[in-house]
Protein backbone atom coordinates (compact mmCIF):
# COMPACT_ATOMS: atom_id res chain seq x y z
CA UNK A 1 0.00 0.00 0.00
CA UNK A 2 1.44 3.36 -1.07
CA UNK A 3 0.92 5.92 1.71
CA UNK A 4 2.42 8.83 -0.22
CA UNK A 5 -0.33 11.49 -0.35
CA UNK A 6 -1.98 12.42 -3.61
CA UNK A 7 0.19 15.07 -5.29
CA UNK A 8 -1.21 18.56 -5.68
CA UNK A 9 -2.33 19.11 -9.27
CA UNK A 10 -2.56 22.20 -11.48
CA UNK A 11 -0.28 24.46 -9.41
CA UNK A 12 2.54 26.50 -10.94
CA UNK A 13 5.01 23.94 -9.55
CA UNK A 14 3.02 21.15 -11.16
CA UNK A 15 3.01 22.98 -14.51
CA UNK A 16 6.82 23.12 -14.47
CA UNK A 17 7.12 19.33 -14.29
CA UNK A 18 3.83 17.40 -14.13
CA UNK A 19 5.39 14.02 -14.90
CA UNK A 20 6.14 12.84 -11.32
CA UNK A 21 2.52 13.57 -10.36
CA UNK A 22 1.26 11.73 -13.41
CA UNK A 23 3.48 8.76 -12.55
CA UNK A 24 1.88 8.67 -9.09
CA UNK A 25 -1.62 8.77 -10.61
CA UNK A 26 -0.83 5.97 -13.07
CA UNK A 27 0.38 3.80 -10.21
CA UNK A 28 -2.14 4.66 -7.51
CA UNK A 29 -5.24 6.26 -9.05
CA UNK A 30 -5.16 5.79 -12.84
CA UNK A 31 -8.73 7.01 -13.31
CA UNK A 32 -8.78 9.88 -10.85
CA UNK A 33 -11.61 12.23 -9.91
CA UNK A 34 -10.41 15.73 -9.12
CA UNK A 35 -11.59 19.31 -8.89
CA UNK A 36 -10.09 21.49 -11.61
CA UNK A 37 -9.02 25.10 -11.00
CA UNK A 38 -12.33 26.22 -12.58
CA UNK A 39 -14.24 24.28 -9.91
CA UNK A 40 -15.44 21.62 -12.37
CA UNK A 41 -15.24 18.02 -11.13
CA UNK A 42 -13.73 15.75 -13.78
CA UNK A 43 -12.10 12.36 -14.27
CA UNK A 44 -8.43 12.17 -15.32
CA UNK A 45 -7.44 9.07 -17.32
CA UNK A 46 -3.68 8.49 -17.10
CA UNK A 47 -2.73 4.96 -18.27
CA UNK A 48 -2.00 4.35 -21.94
CA UNK A 49 -4.42 1.45 -22.47
CA UNK A 50 -7.27 3.27 -20.72
CA UNK A 51 -6.48 6.51 -22.56
CA UNK A 52 -6.52 4.83 -25.97
CA UNK A 53 -9.83 3.16 -25.14
CA UNK A 54 -11.41 6.40 -23.89
CA UNK A 55 -10.31 8.41 -26.93
CA UNK A 56 -12.17 6.00 -29.22
CA UNK A 57 -15.21 5.33 -26.98
CA UNK A 58 -18.35 6.63 -28.67
CA UNK A 59 -20.10 6.80 -25.30
CA UNK A 60 -17.83 9.74 -24.50
CA UNK A 61 -19.31 12.65 -26.41
CA UNK A 62 -17.52 15.84 -27.42
CA UNK A 63 -20.76 17.83 -27.26
CA UNK A 64 -20.99 19.99 -24.10
CA UNK A 65 -24.77 19.55 -24.11
CA UNK A 66 -24.13 16.28 -22.28
CA UNK A 67 -22.54 18.08 -19.32
CA UNK A 68 -24.76 19.74 -16.72
CA UNK A 69 -24.25 23.48 -16.28
CA UNK A 70 -23.44 25.01 -12.91
CA UNK A 71 -25.94 26.61 -10.54
CA UNK A 72 -25.73 29.90 -12.50
CA UNK A 73 -26.54 28.11 -15.75
CA UNK A 74 -22.99 28.54 -17.07
CA UNK A 75 -20.51 25.97 -18.34
CA UNK A 76 -16.85 26.18 -17.37
CA UNK A 77 -15.66 23.68 -19.93
CA UNK A 78 -14.38 24.21 -23.46
CA UNK A 79 -12.57 27.19 -25.01
CA UNK A 80 -13.23 30.39 -23.03
CA UNK A 81 -15.46 32.76 -24.94
CA UNK A 82 -16.57 30.34 -27.66
CA UNK A 83 -20.09 30.00 -26.24
CA UNK A 84 -20.79 33.74 -25.96
CA UNK A 85 -19.28 34.27 -29.43
CA UNK A 86 -21.59 31.60 -30.92
CA UNK A 87 -18.65 29.42 -32.01
CA UNK A 88 -19.74 26.06 -30.61
CA UNK A 89 -20.38 24.18 -33.85
CA UNK A 90 -16.82 23.11 -34.59
CA UNK A 91 -14.99 19.77 -34.71
CA UNK A 92 -13.94 19.81 -31.05
CA UNK A 93 -17.55 20.07 -29.85
CA UNK A 94 -19.57 17.76 -32.09
CA UNK A 95 -20.15 14.05 -32.70
CA UNK A 96 -21.13 12.04 -35.78
CA UNK A 97 -22.92 12.49 -38.10
CA UNK A 98 -22.20 16.26 -38.05
CA UNK A 99 -18.56 15.62 -37.14
CA UNK A 100 -18.19 13.20 -40.06
CA UNK A 101 -19.70 15.69 -42.51
CA UNK A 102 -17.59 18.67 -41.40
CA UNK A 103 -14.36 16.70 -41.11
CA UNK A 104 -14.79 15.31 -44.61
CA UNK A 105 -15.13 18.82 -46.01
CA UNK A 106 -12.09 20.31 -44.31
CA UNK A 107 -9.84 17.26 -44.57
CA UNK A 108 -9.18 18.11 -48.23
CA UNK A 109 -6.90 20.92 -47.03
CA UNK A 110 -4.66 18.51 -45.09
CA UNK A 111 -4.02 15.74 -47.60
CA UNK A 112 -0.37 14.63 -47.97
CA UNK A 113 -0.31 16.26 -51.43
CA UNK A 114 -1.62 19.60 -50.14
CA UNK A 115 0.79 19.61 -47.21
CA UNK A 116 3.70 18.74 -49.53
CA UNK A 117 2.75 21.69 -51.74
CA UNK A 118 2.91 23.93 -48.67
CA UNK A 119 6.47 22.85 -47.76
CA UNK A 120 8.31 25.65 -49.62
CA UNK A 121 6.14 28.30 -47.93
CA UNK A 122 6.82 26.86 -44.47
CA UNK A 123 10.55 26.85 -45.22
CA UNK A 124 10.34 30.45 -46.46
CA UNK A 125 8.56 31.59 -43.29
CA UNK A 126 11.06 29.72 -41.12
CA UNK A 127 14.06 31.35 -42.81
CA UNK A 128 12.48 34.81 -42.69
CA UNK A 129 11.88 34.54 -38.95
CA UNK A 130 15.41 33.31 -38.22
CA UNK A 131 16.79 36.11 -40.43
CA UNK A 132 15.02 38.54 -38.12
CA UNK A 133 17.15 37.63 -35.10
CA UNK A 134 20.19 35.73 -36.41
CA UNK A 135 22.48 38.79 -36.40
CA UNK A 136 21.72 39.58 -32.74
CA UNK A 137 23.14 36.39 -31.26
CA UNK A 138 20.12 36.05 -28.97
CA UNK A 139 16.38 35.57 -29.24
CA UNK A 140 13.23 34.46 -27.47
CA UNK A 141 12.36 31.36 -29.46
CA UNK A 142 8.72 31.45 -28.38
CA UNK A 143 7.77 35.02 -29.27
CA UNK A 144 10.11 35.48 -32.22
CA UNK A 145 9.90 32.04 -33.81
CA UNK A 146 7.61 29.31 -32.46
CA UNK A 147 4.63 31.68 -32.10
CA UNK A 148 4.61 33.59 -35.43
CA UNK A 149 5.53 30.63 -37.67
CA UNK A 150 2.29 28.63 -37.27
CA UNK A 151 0.18 31.80 -37.12
CA UNK A 152 1.38 32.95 -40.52
CA UNK A 153 1.23 29.41 -41.93
CA UNK A 154 -2.38 28.77 -40.91
CA UNK A 155 -3.36 32.28 -42.07
CA UNK A 156 -1.92 31.49 -45.50
CA UNK A 157 -3.77 28.19 -45.59
CA UNK A 158 -7.08 29.81 -44.59
CA UNK A 159 -6.59 32.64 -47.09
CA UNK A 160 -6.18 35.54 -44.65
CA UNK A 161 -4.70 38.49 -46.60
CA UNK A 162 -1.12 39.33 -45.62
CA UNK A 163 -2.10 42.83 -44.52
CA UNK A 164 -4.49 41.33 -41.93
CA UNK A 165 -2.22 38.61 -40.54
CA UNK A 166 -0.57 40.73 -37.87
CA UNK A 167 -4.01 41.50 -36.42
CA UNK A 168 -4.69 37.76 -36.15
CA UNK A 169 -1.25 37.37 -34.56
CA UNK A 170 -2.12 40.04 -31.94
CA UNK A 171 -5.48 38.46 -31.10
CA UNK A 172 -3.93 35.00 -30.90
CA UNK A 173 -1.32 36.46 -28.55
CA UNK A 174 -4.11 37.69 -26.28
CA UNK A 175 -5.43 34.13 -26.07
CA UNK A 176 -1.97 32.78 -25.21
CA UNK A 177 -1.18 35.44 -22.61
CA UNK A 178 -4.49 34.94 -20.82
CA UNK A 179 -4.24 31.15 -20.92
CA UNK A 180 -4.61 30.84 -17.14
CA UNK A 181 -5.55 34.41 -16.36
CA UNK A 182 -8.86 36.21 -16.67
CA UNK A 183 -11.18 34.36 -19.01
CA UNK A 184 -12.45 37.76 -20.10
CA UNK A 185 -9.19 38.48 -21.93
CA UNK A 186 -9.56 35.30 -23.95
CA UNK A 187 -13.24 35.98 -24.58
CA UNK A 188 -12.46 39.44 -25.99
CA UNK A 189 -9.87 37.95 -28.33
CA UNK A 190 -12.31 35.25 -29.42
CA UNK A 191 -14.97 37.86 -30.25
CA UNK A 192 -12.48 39.91 -32.28
CA UNK A 193 -11.43 36.81 -34.22
CA UNK A 194 -15.06 35.83 -34.83
CA UNK A 195 -15.98 39.29 -36.10
CA UNK A 196 -12.99 39.33 -38.41
CA UNK A 197 -13.64 35.82 -39.81
CA UNK A 198 -17.31 36.66 -40.44
CA UNK A 199 -16.33 39.76 -42.40
CA UNK A 200 -13.58 37.88 -44.29
CA UNK A 201 -16.02 35.15 -45.35
CA UNK A 202 -18.33 37.79 -46.77
CA UNK A 203 -15.40 39.27 -48.73
CA UNK A 204 -14.36 35.83 -49.99
CA UNK A 205 -17.82 35.15 -51.40
CA UNK A 206 -17.26 37.97 -53.87
CA UNK A 207 -13.85 36.67 -54.98
CA UNK A 208 -13.16 33.01 -54.25
CA UNK A 209 -9.57 31.76 -54.29
CA UNK A 210 -7.65 28.52 -53.80
CA UNK A 211 -7.64 28.78 -50.00
CA UNK A 212 -9.44 26.80 -47.32
CA UNK A 213 -12.09 29.43 -46.55
CA UNK A 214 -13.00 29.61 -50.25
CA UNK A 215 -13.25 25.83 -50.34
CA UNK A 216 -15.65 25.81 -47.39
CA UNK A 217 -17.77 28.51 -49.06
CA UNK A 218 -17.90 26.49 -52.29
CA UNK A 219 -18.98 23.44 -50.33
CA UNK A 220 -21.73 25.33 -48.56
CA UNK A 221 -22.93 26.73 -51.89
CA UNK A 222 -23.06 23.30 -53.55
CA UNK A 223 -25.33 21.26 -51.34
CA UNK A 224 -22.97 20.21 -48.53
CA UNK A 225 -25.25 21.97 -46.02
CA UNK A 226 -22.59 24.09 -44.31
CA UNK A 227 -24.21 27.00 -42.53
CA UNK A 228 -22.37 30.30 -42.22
CA UNK A 229 -22.16 29.66 -38.47
CA UNK A 230 -20.42 26.34 -39.18
CA UNK A 231 -17.98 27.95 -41.63
CA UNK A 232 -17.02 30.63 -39.09
CA UNK A 233 -16.68 28.12 -36.24
CA UNK A 234 -14.63 25.79 -38.44
CA UNK A 235 -12.22 28.56 -39.43
CA UNK A 236 -11.94 29.62 -35.79
CA UNK A 237 -11.03 26.18 -34.48
CA UNK A 238 -8.56 25.59 -37.32
CA UNK A 239 -6.87 28.86 -36.40
CA UNK A 240 -6.99 28.18 -32.66
CA UNK A 241 -5.92 24.53 -32.80
CA UNK A 242 -3.57 25.14 -35.71
CA UNK A 243 -1.32 27.62 -33.99
CA UNK A 244 -1.15 26.73 -30.30
CA UNK A 245 -0.31 23.06 -30.73
CA UNK A 246 2.49 23.91 -33.16
CA UNK A 247 3.88 26.70 -30.98
CA UNK A 248 4.27 24.13 -28.22
CA UNK A 249 5.65 21.42 -30.50
CA UNK A 250 8.44 23.76 -31.63
CA UNK A 251 9.03 25.33 -28.20
CA UNK A 252 8.89 22.12 -26.15
CA UNK A 253 10.90 20.31 -28.83
CA UNK A 254 13.67 22.91 -28.91
CA UNK A 255 13.80 22.95 -25.11
CA UNK A 256 14.00 19.15 -24.90
CA UNK A 257 16.87 19.10 -27.39
CA UNK A 258 18.71 21.85 -25.49
CA UNK A 259 18.34 19.82 -22.28
CA UNK A 260 19.52 16.62 -23.97
CA UNK A 261 22.76 17.59 -25.74
CA UNK A 262 23.73 14.05 -26.80
CA UNK A 263 20.40 13.62 -28.61
CA UNK A 264 20.67 17.08 -30.15
CA UNK A 265 24.20 16.33 -31.42
CA UNK A 266 22.97 13.06 -32.90
CA UNK A 267 20.27 14.92 -34.82
CA UNK A 268 22.64 17.65 -36.00
CA UNK A 269 25.08 15.08 -37.36
CA UNK A 270 22.25 13.29 -39.14
CA UNK A 271 21.03 16.53 -40.73
CA UNK A 272 24.56 17.50 -41.78
CA UNK A 273 24.86 14.16 -43.57
CA UNK A 274 21.61 14.79 -45.43
CA UNK A 275 19.79 12.00 -43.58
CA UNK A 276 16.26 12.95 -42.52
CA UNK A 277 15.23 9.59 -41.03
CA UNK A 278 16.24 10.66 -37.51
CA UNK A 279 14.33 13.91 -37.92
CA UNK A 280 11.19 11.92 -38.76
CA UNK A 281 11.41 9.57 -35.76
CA UNK A 282 12.69 12.46 -33.65
CA UNK A 283 9.56 14.57 -34.14
CA UNK A 284 7.42 11.64 -33.03
CA UNK A 285 9.59 11.18 -29.96
CA UNK A 286 9.36 14.87 -29.07
CA UNK A 287 5.58 14.61 -29.37
CA UNK A 288 5.65 11.66 -26.97
CA UNK A 289 8.25 12.96 -24.53
CA UNK A 290 6.85 16.44 -23.84
CA UNK A 291 4.07 17.01 -26.32
CA UNK A 292 2.10 20.19 -27.02
CA UNK A 293 -1.26 18.86 -25.78
CA UNK A 294 -1.19 17.77 -22.15
CA UNK A 295 -4.85 16.76 -21.85
CA UNK A 296 -7.17 15.87 -24.70
CA UNK A 297 -10.10 18.22 -25.05
CA UNK A 298 -13.29 17.64 -23.08
CA UNK A 299 -15.43 14.53 -23.29
CA UNK A 300 -18.72 13.80 -21.50
CA UNK A 301 -20.24 10.43 -20.62
CA UNK A 302 -23.56 9.96 -22.42
CA UNK A 303 -24.37 6.93 -20.28
CA UNK A 304 -22.83 5.13 -17.28
CA UNK A 305 -19.61 3.39 -18.31
CA UNK A 306 -16.43 1.91 -16.91
CA UNK A 307 -12.85 3.01 -17.57
CA UNK A 308 -9.99 1.14 -15.96
CA UNK A 309 -12.35 -0.56 -13.54
CA UNK A 310 -13.83 2.76 -12.35
CA UNK A 311 -17.50 3.61 -12.79
CA UNK A 312 -18.15 6.90 -14.63
CA UNK A 313 -21.62 8.44 -14.25
CA UNK A 314 -23.70 9.85 -17.08
CA UNK A 315 -22.84 13.51 -17.65
CA UNK A 316 -19.41 13.34 -15.99
CA UNK A 317 -16.58 15.18 -17.80
CA UNK A 318 -13.61 12.98 -18.73
CA UNK A 319 -10.14 14.34 -19.54
CA UNK A 320 -7.64 11.95 -21.10
CA UNK A 321 -4.14 12.90 -19.93
CA UNK A 322 -2.04 12.39 -23.07
CA UNK A 323 1.13 13.46 -21.26
CA UNK A 324 0.66 10.72 -18.66
CA UNK A 325 -0.32 8.02 -21.15
CA UNK A 326 2.69 8.74 -23.35
CA UNK A 327 5.05 8.08 -20.44
CA UNK A 328 3.37 4.87 -19.31
CA UNK A 329 6.10 2.25 -18.68
CA UNK A 330 3.56 -0.45 -19.46
CA UNK A 331 3.70 0.71 -23.10
CA UNK A 332 7.02 2.51 -23.61
CA UNK A 333 10.50 1.34 -22.63
CA UNK A 334 12.38 3.92 -20.53
CA UNK A 335 9.51 6.40 -21.01
CA UNK A 336 11.22 9.26 -19.17
CA UNK A 337 14.22 9.10 -21.53
CA UNK A 338 14.33 11.12 -24.75
CA UNK A 339 15.37 8.72 -27.53
CA UNK A 340 15.12 10.21 -31.02
CA UNK A 341 15.75 6.77 -32.53
CA UNK A 342 12.68 5.26 -30.87
CA UNK A 343 10.66 3.46 -33.55
CA UNK A 344 8.06 1.58 -31.48
CA UNK A 345 6.25 4.80 -30.72
CA UNK A 346 2.43 4.77 -31.08
CA UNK A 347 2.12 7.91 -28.96
CA UNK A 348 -1.17 9.72 -28.42
CA UNK A 349 0.26 13.19 -28.86
CA UNK A 350 -2.33 14.10 -31.49
CA UNK A 351 -5.08 11.89 -30.11
CA UNK A 352 -6.66 8.71 -31.43
CA UNK A 353 -9.89 7.68 -33.10
CA UNK A 354 -12.27 9.87 -35.09
CA UNK A 355 -11.08 13.03 -33.32
CA UNK A 356 -7.41 12.47 -34.23
CA UNK A 357 -5.94 15.92 -34.94
CA UNK A 358 -6.87 16.93 -38.46
CA UNK A 359 -3.92 19.30 -38.79
CA UNK A 360 -1.28 16.83 -37.57
CA UNK A 361 0.42 16.53 -41.00
CA UNK A 362 0.84 20.31 -41.21
CA UNK A 363 2.04 20.53 -37.59
CA UNK A 364 4.61 17.80 -38.23
CA UNK A 365 5.83 19.64 -41.32
CA UNK A 366 6.20 22.88 -39.39
CA UNK A 367 7.91 21.13 -36.47
CA UNK A 368 10.38 19.28 -38.69
CA UNK A 369 11.18 22.38 -40.73
CA UNK A 370 11.54 24.69 -37.73
CA UNK A 371 13.79 22.45 -35.64
CA UNK A 372 15.94 21.25 -38.54
CA UNK A 373 16.52 24.81 -39.74
CA UNK A 374 17.30 26.09 -36.25
CA UNK A 375 19.85 23.35 -35.58
CA UNK A 376 21.44 23.79 -39.01
CA UNK A 377 21.63 27.59 -39.12
CA UNK A 378 22.37 28.13 -35.41
CA UNK A 379 24.45 25.05 -34.54
CA UNK A 380 25.73 26.35 -31.17
CA UNK A 381 22.26 27.35 -29.92
CA UNK A 382 22.02 27.22 -26.12
CA UNK A 383 19.77 28.36 -23.29
CA UNK A 384 20.40 31.94 -22.16
CA UNK A 385 18.93 31.34 -18.67
CA UNK A 386 18.92 28.53 -16.15
CA UNK A 387 16.12 26.01 -16.72
CA UNK A 388 14.54 26.81 -13.35
CA UNK A 389 14.03 30.42 -14.48
CA UNK A 390 11.68 29.36 -17.28
CA UNK A 391 7.93 29.53 -16.73
CA UNK A 392 5.25 27.33 -18.27
CA UNK A 393 1.90 28.81 -19.23
CA UNK A 394 -0.04 26.51 -16.94
CA UNK A 395 -3.28 26.14 -18.93
CA UNK A 396 -5.40 23.03 -18.55
CA UNK A 397 -5.25 21.54 -22.05
CA UNK A 398 -2.04 22.79 -23.67
CA UNK A 399 1.54 22.52 -22.40
CA UNK A 400 4.00 25.20 -23.46
CA UNK A 401 6.65 27.64 -22.31
CA UNK A 402 5.95 31.34 -21.88
CA UNK A 403 9.42 32.25 -23.13
CA UNK A 404 12.54 30.43 -24.30
CA UNK A 405 15.56 32.80 -24.25
CA UNK A 406 18.51 31.45 -26.23
CA UNK A 407 21.91 32.68 -27.38
CA UNK A 408 24.21 31.65 -30.20
CA UNK A 409 27.13 32.82 -32.30
CA UNK A 410 26.23 35.78 -34.52
CA UNK A 411 25.70 34.69 -38.09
Amino acid sequence: MNHIPTPELFTWEFATDPYPAYAWLRENSPVHRTQLPSGVEAWLVTRYADARQALADQRLSKNPVHHAEDAQGKSKTGIPGERSANLMTHLLNIDPPDHTRLRRLVSKAFTPRRVAEFTPRVQELTDELIDGFAARGEADLIHEFAFPLPIYAICDLLGVPHEDQDDLRDWAGMMIRHGKGPRGGVARAVKKIRAYLTELIHRKRAELGDDLISGLIRASDHGEHLTEEEVVAMCFVLLFAGFETTINLIGNGAYALLRNPAQRELLQKSLAAGDTDLLTTGIEELLRYDGPVELATWRYATEPLEIGGVEISKGDPVLVVLAAADRDPARFDAPDTLDLRRTDNPHLGYGHGIHYCLGAPLARLEGRTALATLLTRLPDLQLAVEPEELRWRGGLIMRGLRTLPVEFTHC
